[in-house]
């Protein structure tokens, strides 16, 4: 892979937001800072240095993901290259309790948004019946 033959170390920050893990690199900074990123089993610093072979896990909203250092960049790839940095060792059980996760979130969200209006209401009120 390009840009993996001269670096022995990259920022951990960098390295999450150039594969992809993480939109922004601040946002990856923000999770080391969180103690949603360990790295080799250790709580890591946005700073730490990531070498091939270290073992990553790296928390978001809705799932933990465990990724082997296969190599190293500083820029970000596009997705179809992110299988030659990581390697995905995440447990299957993880994704379906993501997606479990997500189903449940349809189920209870407010088509709307916000507070119900004055008719919705009213049709709650004739549905469970009224408050006394």
């Amino acid at each position: 892979m390009f840009g993996s033959s001269e670096m022995t170390s990259v920022r951990l920050d960098r390295w999450l937001w150039a594969v992809r893990v993480y939109k922004t690199r601040s946002e990856a900074s923000d999770a080391c800072r969180g103690s949603a990123v360990r790295l080799n089993g250790q709580i890591a610093k946005p700073s730490a240095r990531l070498r091939i072979g270290d073992t990553v896990v790296a928390r978001t909203k809705a799932l933990t993901r465990t990724l082997a250092v296969t190599a190293l960049t500083e820029k970000r790839v596009g997705a179809p290259l992110v299988p030659g940095f990581a390697e995905d060792r995440t447990p299957p059980e993880e994704y379906e309790a993501a997606c479990e996760k997500r189903s449940h979130a349809r189920l209870f969200r407010y088509e709307r948004g916000g507070r119900p209006t004055k008719k919705d209401r009213r049709d709650i009120e004739r549905l469970l019946g009224p408050e006394d």
